[in-house]
């Protein structure tokens, strides 16, 4: 992967502004992947979230546990997708290696960690991936690779 794909993770704009439902995006190819995402997220707050508020104050009025929620819940969504509506794998980063490297592969010190998490059901998922939205969120998280692995493993390489 290169720099710019090893920096980018998934950042909102701040909580309760005129933008507080929108993803930050550089330019770049992982701005295909936040859009993709941003769409679901638009979904779950305009019509999913439960608040009194009209539909576009549903958007302005999004605090920092609601971005959290929105985000868990288009991730959720995608993965469920890829994974054909019975299955999602989530990866993240182990703290030590779960690969050795051998043969003629080159260790990046970021595959060698990834662990997958598989769920047979999407509320599940869910759940775990907003009780692990810091995976995706933080900066040096690598959150948009870790997401593009799970799309991978959600789908399954032989599909």
């Amino acid at each position: 992967f290169s720099c710019e794909w090893a920096q980018a993770y998934f950042r909102f704009c701040e909580p309760y502004s005129d933008l507080a439902y929108a993803l930050e995006a550089e330019k770049g190819g992982t701005r295909t992947i936040l859009m993709a995402v941003q769409a679901h997220i638009i979904k779950y707050l305009l019509f999913v979230r439960n608040t009194e508020y009209t539909h576009l104050e549903r958007l302005r009025r999004t605090s920092r546990q609601e971005q959290g929620e929105a985000l868990a819940a288009a991730l959720a969504d995608t993965l469920w997708a890829a994974g054909g509506g019975g299955r999602a794998t989530i990866s993240l980063l182990a703290p030590a290696l779960h690969l050795m490297p051998s043969g003629a592969y080159k260790p990046d010190n970021f595959t060698e960690r990834i662990q997958l998490f598989e769920f047979s059901e999407k509320a599940a998922a869910q759940e775990f991936i907003f009780d692990h939205i810091n995976c995706f969120t933080g900066e040096g998280s690598h959150g948009v690779i870790l997401f593009l692995y799970s799309l991978l493993f959600s789908r399954t390489l032989e599909r």
